[in-house]
């Protein structure tokens, strides 16, 4: 895939994505919210609506709770031959009196015995759907609404109480009292009640059918909600379903009347068009996001892919030998030009080097025949203590002839130049060809003690780090003794690492005078002759093998001097890693 469509492709994953997942998040968040909130208020409100329909309907209880109760009453439904005078009629209006109620009748077990206004016969009483329900509460109130008893259908509304009158002392079945009561009570309740614009609540009983409703155009209408065919429905409750036709919230609550629940319904759209500010910002959001990466793309996208395209294209060409600039007909003065820039700079510097290299070669060519011409001294020199080796010989002096040979070896390993690591074997065979040297100079003013193991000799290690080491103890800690030195060498290792002791039994040095020592060694190459310090051995160590390499110097005055040498594990095989 090419680099521009990657880029459009990564546009498309880290802006246009998340814009319209945040989008499409954020509108069903709001949604969900605002459909919770208008649950919410909605059953907030059918809870006030209750309580106030609780309120208004025991105001008629208490009405027909403290009639029943007296005495004419009683008389008038226990006596069916009862003949009320008219005072008694005045006294039994005023018992049963109440803004709202606009008739009721008072039965005995088989026949109405009085009526104010209009009431239905003790035959048609029986036939009432609710008469069973009336028996059935043993002396309870038991309300029937406009849509449950026909009123409404008849374009009369009224709300109806029903209840048995029992016998104040026995509590037997002695009658039954019928209330009617207008149906603004429930229109000064419903009224009252908060709902949204379009939004509506209906007061339905448990067969499904409207017993009131705040709009008054679905009074007496049956209808099929699911929760009514639930035994125990939940306190408060809401779903989405379609109401005549129209998508809506349904939100409802049990009414303090058992046979009856509060419903609101909420048109979805309403609680939709709360929803669309999210849904635009949303819609614009995506549309300003594609605008902005076609504009990214024409303005930059383009021009850094072609600058990109351009210094591939120059890499290409430099891998041909070609060395060309790369042109740009427009600068931006950004990272772009800058890379362009650097390619340049590249190119010229490597078309530069290469001619350097090709130079340093012919150069090297030339000093190498040299240095075929300069073979010939290494070689007079080794005839040369060859011929001298034989004439001490010839004259039996033995002491010259072993320190000409030992001289010509510590020469081999020195002067060689063709291998900078060799094995510690031969390591410390030029040392012990140093010390067999020292020893003609210094007599018997000390011995020397090398002790190798043999599983470490055939270990790599840098060429000359001993013998210096050594050197520096013949100088600084043998030679001002008046007694006779001891110089010590071992060796011993570690999980990786190897660990070259040199240890003398000088006089020691204080941490000035090992100081002093070290910064002369970093000024004078030239130590004692050998062309190699201290400071050399320890760089050379650490350029070769790494930081965690080189010398530890110990000593103390009066007590002598160890150094310790440490370098890495190295085999033949693998002798030229550096660490």
């Amino acid at each position: 895939m090419k680099l521009r469509r990657k880029i459009l492709l990564a546009i498309i994953l880290l802006v246009f994505i998340p814009v319209i997942l945040m989008g499409s998040i954020s509108y069903y968040s709001f949604s969900r919210a605002m459909e919770n909130k208008s649950n919410n208020f909605y059953w907030v409100s059918l809870l006030e609506t209750d309580r106030k329909l609780k309120f208004a309907l025991n105001e008629v209880t208490t009405v027909s709770n403290s009639a029943i109760a007296q005495p004419l009453i009683q008389q008038l439904v226990k006596q069916p031959n009862f003949t009320v005078t008219y005072d008694q009629k005045q006294d039994i209006n005023n018992l049963i009196n109440h803004p709202m109620i606009t008739s009721f009748g008072l039965y005995s077990k088989d026949k109405l015995q009085y009526q104010f206004n209009e009431a239905m016969s003790f035959q048609e009483l029986k036939q009432q759907s609710w008469y069973g329900a009336m028996e059935a509460a043993e002396g309870r109130p038991v309300w029937v609404g406009p849509g449950e008893n026909g009123s409404a259908a008849a374009g009369k509304p009224v709300l109806i109480q029903a209840r048995l009158i029992k016998d104040y002392y026995s509590l037997e079945d002695i009658g039954a009292l019928v209330i009617y009561v207008k149906p603004d009570i429930l229109d000064q309740v419903f009224w009252d009640a908060v709902t949204l614009k379009q939004g509506d609540i209906l007061l339905v009983n448990k067969q499904g059918n409207i017993v009131f409703d705040k709009s008054g155009s679905y009074i007496g209408e049956r209808t099929e909600f699911p929760f009514l065919t639930q035994e125990e429905p939940e306190g408060k409750g809401y779903y989405t379903a379609k109401y005549q036709g129209e998508r809506s919230l349904i939100t409802y609550l049990p009414s303090h009347n058992k046979d009856w629940y509060l419903v609101a319904l909420t048109p979805s759209k309403l609680i939709a068009s709360e929803s669309n500010s999210i849904r635009d910002i949303a819609i614009v959001l995506v549309l300003v996001s594609l605008i902005s990466a076609f504009l990214f793309d024409r303005f930059f996208v383009r021009r850094l892919v072609r600058s990109i395209i351009g210094a591939v294209n120059g890499m290409k060409r430099v891998q041909q030998g070609i060395f060309v600039p790369i042109t740009s007909s427009v600068r931006s003065e950004d990272e772009t030009d800058l890379l362009v820039d650097g390619f340049n700079r590249m190119s010229t510097q490597i078309s530069e080097l290469i001619e350097q290299v090709e130079t340093e070669q012919a150069r090297k060519k030339e000093f190498e025949l040299q240095a075929l011409v300069a073979q010939i001294n290494p070689h007079f020199i080794y005839n040369s203590l060859e011929s001298i080796n034989s004439l001490a010989v010839l004259q039996g002096n033995k002491e010259i002839s072993k320190m000409v040979v030992s001289l010509g070896k510590l020469l081999r390993i020195s002067i060689s130049e063709n291998q900078q690591l060799i094995t510690l074997a031969m390591e410390m065979e030029h040392v012990r060809h140093y010390l067999d040297i020292q020893k003609f100079r210094f007599e018997e003013q000390f011995d020397y003690r090398i002790e190798i193991p043999e599983s470490l000799r055939h270990y790599m290690t840098q060429k000359l780090i001993v013998q210096p080491i050594v050197e520096n103890a013949l100088y600084h800690a043998i030679e001002p003794m008046k007694e006779k030195g001891l110089i010590t060498i071992t060796a011993n290792e570690d999980e990786r690492d190897i660990m070259i002791d040199v240890t003398d039994n000088g006089p020691g040095f204080s941490l000035d005078r090992l100081m002093n020592l070290w910064s002369k060694d970093e000024g004078n190459k030239n130590y004692r002759g050998t062309g190699v310090g201290l400071r050399n051995v320890h760089e050379r160590l650490r350029i070769r093998f790494g930081s965690r390499y080189g010398i530890l110097i110990c000593s103390s005055p009066g007590h002598g001097s160890t150094i310790r040498i440490r370098i890495p594990k190295l085999l033949h095989d693998s002798a030229a890693v550096k660490r």
